[in-house]
């Protein structure tokens, strides 16, 4: 294979400047237009993250190279004035043989010893294999109807794109060679945390993870020797640092072109670089909740929209309910640096969700976070229980909500009919009102938080509570239609949704004569 396509100065990552342009561009062009460039819009979530991941280890090998060490007011004078472009390409140029995507020796995130093992040379896997928006294997995806057989071919920017997305989110499963099984990549079912800045210089200020003598040898893949196949087959190991985790081996992929071009159409493949599990290092990236059985990683739950959990983003100093993304606290202490703790932090949230090595759904959302709430715990706290009472609440209405349908069916007070109601209810368009209703005052209550009127915030969000609880069970009602038995079991069931709303509300506006609700008789109810 001869040398090809150098990352360095071909076009391969998609960004948006200032003035609107969006184009592809190399990593030298990058890295001197980092105060030009607004955000990079890569559209596949894991890809998106991967990549931001890969900027970040450059810069932060390449600060390494030029400082030695560096601090928080060295971030901030970056933040404020750019990047030291020619200590980047300084490092850049440096590895430059090892960013050829095409290199018989040094492939960029390959390994090439898998053209010569006698395991790997003679098979040949198509592309979509790393291409985790693709059809490949029994793992089908809707809108993609391609077969492993003839995939269309791809272009080397595309290729490289997905194989950063996929050896960071490649769930753990069978493999099949080298070994039977791997590990998962360092970011695999994560719901990853990237906080934004105005420009792409000041996003890798905020996001650059910190200098400290024990990441001195934490060394980035181009940065290491090239792994041979007994590397293949050793034991999982941990992650040196952050540079290790951002750019590991996963999974040991080698591109096969179709002669001298750059189109990617099958790849070679087996088991890779497996990184063990660290509970004392969790990734950068990564937000966990504590569950009854320890800390739950952040993740794309079917039908729960990401702002409920925005409570595992808030320091929790005790540790108990959280433990926030590293990067969290590394942009909040940035922002409080350059005396802007009453700024806003943009952040984005991407990554692709699994069920062991099912791929199931991806997704890509951005917030905007007060700073006061990444920095203050007493704010998070009371974020933290805001949106508990979001959930307690909806669960309290889903309950009520099961109750009127089950009294639509035959021997409504039986365990099978009121099980079968709730799935009902979950089927219906109860929780997908109730929480859009809600989320659109969510600015405002963190706002309100941000600013320590908890009172105020404590009564407000209620108030969005009740209205939300309301539109909720209008929504469910009409699903069940307007039969006779429809239109007595939402009566019957009134005054207990009465009750909630009086509780949420605390004023005697939500009252109702729940005596009077109770012993209605069926003809009084239907009464037009």
């Amino acid at each position: 294979m001869t040398k090809r396509f150098n990352l360095l100065d071909e076009p391969w990552i998609p960004v948006r400047f200032d003035s609107g342009e969006m184009r592809e561009v190399g990593l030298l062009e990058l890295f001197a237009r980092t105060g030009e460039i607004a955000t990079l819009v890569e559209t596949s979530p894991p890809n998106l993250i991967a990549v931001y991941r890969l900027l970040l280890a450059v810069t932060h090998r390449a600060l390494l190279r030029s400082n030695g060490s560096w601090k928080d007011r060295d971030r901030a004078e970056w933040y404020r004035n750019g990047l030291p472009v020619e200590a980047i390409h300084d490092y850049l140029e440096h590895w430059r043989e090892r960013f050829w995507v095409f290199h018989p020796e040094y492939p960029f995130m390959q390994v090439a010893a898998l053209a010569d093992s006698e395991e790997t040379r003679g098979k040949a896997k198509p592309w979509t294999q790393i291409a985790l928006d693709s059809a490949n294997g029994n793992a089908p995806v809707l809108f993609d109807h391609s077969v492993d057989s003839l995939p269309p071919s791809i272009g080397a920017a595309q290729a490289i794109r997905n194989l950063l997305g996929f050896l960071q989110f490649t769930p753990g499963g069978l493999v099949k060679v080298i070994r039977s099984a791997d590990k998962a990549g360092a970011i695999a079912n994560t719901a990853a945390i990237v906080p934004l800045g105005t420009t792409l210089h000041r996003t890798l200020c905020l996001a650059l993870h910190p200098w400290s003598r024990s990441v001195e040898d934490d060394l980035p893949t181009w940065e290491c020797s090239p792994p041979d196949m007994s590397m293949l087959a050793a034991e999982p190991r941990l992650a040196t640092g952050p540079n290790d985790r951002y750019t590991r081996l996963s999974r040991a992929v080698l591109f096969i072109t179709e002669g001298e071009t750059d189109e990617v159409r099958s790849i070679r493949f087996a088991a890779g670089l497996a990184l063990a599990d660290d509970a004392n290092a969790p990734d950068p990236m990564a937000s966990y909740r504590i569950g009854t059985n320890g800390p739950v990683r952040l993740t794309f739950t079917e039908g729960r929209v990401i702002w409920r959990d925005l409570s595992s983003l808030m320091p929790d100093p005790a540790g108990k309910d959280a433990m926030p993304a590293a990067v969290l606290a590394w942009a909040a202490n940035l922002e409080a640096l350059l005396g802007e703790a009453d700024s806003q932090v943009p952040i984005h949230i991407a990554g692709l969700a699994s069920d062991q090595a099912k791929l199931l759904r991806w997704r890509s959302e951005r917030f905007v976070l007060p700073t006061a709430l990444l920095l203050d715990p007493d704010a998070g706290l009371e974020l933290r229980q805001q949106l508990r009472n979001a959930d307690e609440f909806y669960y309290r209405l889903r309950g009520i909500a099961s109750d009127m349908v089950a009294e639509t069916m035959p021997d409504s007070s039986s365990k099978d009919t009121r099980s079968r109601a709730r799935a009902i209810v979950d089927g219906s368009p109860c929780a997908a009102s109730y929480f859009s209703t809600a989320e659109r005052a969510l600015p405002d209550l963190m706002a309100q938080i941000a600013e320590g009127t908890f009172d105020a915030a404590d009564a407000m969000w209620r108030t969005v509570l009740a209205t939300a609880a309301e539109s909720a069970w209008r929504a469910t009602w009409r699903s069940l239609g307007q039969s006779a038995a429809a239109l007595r079991a939402e009566a019957v069931s009134q005054w207990k949704l009465q009750r909630l709303l009086r509780e949420l509300r605390g004023d005697a506006a939500a009252e109702t004569n729940t005596k009077h609700a109770a012993r209605s008789t069926p003809a009084e109810e239907l009464q037009p």
